[in-house]
Parts: C-alpha cells; structure tokens; sequence
C-alpha cells in the first residue's frame, strides 16, 4: 500500500526458527503446523537478521568519468541467528551434518560436505499477525566462535546463506494480518 500507513509497522515480538530437509513443503497457511519441520528452539533476543547483499559491476567508457551502466553479478541472501539450545537438531545444524549416535554422542565430520537444508522463520507481532519467511535451499556458511565458560550459555551463531531454487527462487515471505497461527 502506497503512502504511510501505521498499521504496516512490523515488530517481530515472539519467532520462531524451523529447519527441515530440502524439499520439505512449508505450511500452506497460518492455520497449518510446521509438519516434518524442526524447531531450532531459543535464539538470543537480537532474532533473525536478513542480509541481502547485490554486486554490481560498473561498465565504464572512455569517454566518461562515471559509470555508464551497471551490470548485475552476483545477489546473496542470508539470515543470521544465534542458537541457544545445545541438541541433536542445533547442533548438526551449526556443524554442517555429521553423525548423532545415542550412546556416542555427536561425530563433526572431516571431511569437507555442504549440509543443505529448508530454512522456515516465523514470527508474530500480536495475535492476529503472523509473518514467515522460508528458504527451500541452503546451506550454513559460516558459523561464529563459540565459548563454553562457566558464566554465560553456549552460543551457536549461524550464518545461513540462501541457493537458489525452484522458479530462480531465493525465499518467500508470506505475510498474514487475520488470524494468528496454530500453536503459537
């Protein structure tokens, strides 16, 4: 809606962030769960940011100073988080894959793997607006240093860059301002 508008003011108040294998279909509404999905559990309270980043390469002339045109190269996008929660979902999901044994525990893997997953964040702003966005393909690129100390919890802070998909897709947001979605 052209013009300013109040109502369009979004603050994401409660989220959530979900994870499943590639391929995995989102909700088809606000009133459906995340079926086949993972939830990643608490994050730290800075949320989810959405990083898009375009390249653009500048054609130049002799016969100019500035830029006679500008061609697209390259587009990224990304959403970083931290977890919080230490488990067999958050923290394959930090290292890239690997193996989760009962009795052993988590195995990193060596050798060099790209651990492509669905990505689905959710968040409400009041009861009756909810917002998603889902990423169908991608992968975690880079992770953050991570201390275990006897002061403060565990931080699994990921970098989740999005590949392209169906349709030459990054992700979709879905906005719905009617009815708040089940189970949150």
């Amino acid at each position: 809606m052209a013009g300013q508008n109040t109502g369009e003011i979004r603050v994401a108040g409660v989220g959530h962030v979900y994870v499943a294998p590639v391929g995995t279909a989102p909700p088809a509404d606000f009133t459906t769960g995340w079926t086949g999905w993972s939830d990643l559990g608490f994050t730290t309270q800075d949320g989810v940011k959405v990083v898009k980043k375009d390249k653009m390469e500048p054609v130049e002339t002799w016969q100019a100073v500035a830029p006679v045109r500008l061609v697209h190269a390259q587009r990224d996008l990304s959403l970083k988080f931290t977890l919080l929660q230490v488990n067999t979902d958050t923290v394959p999901f930090f290292f890239g894959g690997g193996t989760v044994d009962p009795k052993l525990g988590y195995t990193v893997s060596g050798l060099a793997h790209t651990d492509e997953r669905a990505l689905g964040i959710e968040f409400n702003d009041g009861p009756q607006i909810v917002q998603r966005i889902v990423v169908p393909r991608g992968a975690v690129t880079e992770t953050d240093d991570t201390s275990i100390t006897r002061t403060a919890p565990i931080k699994l802070g990921v970098t989740f860059v999005a590949l392209l998909g169906a349709n030459n897709g990054l992700a979709t947001w879905t906005m719905n301002t009617l009815t708040a979605t089940a189970g949150s």
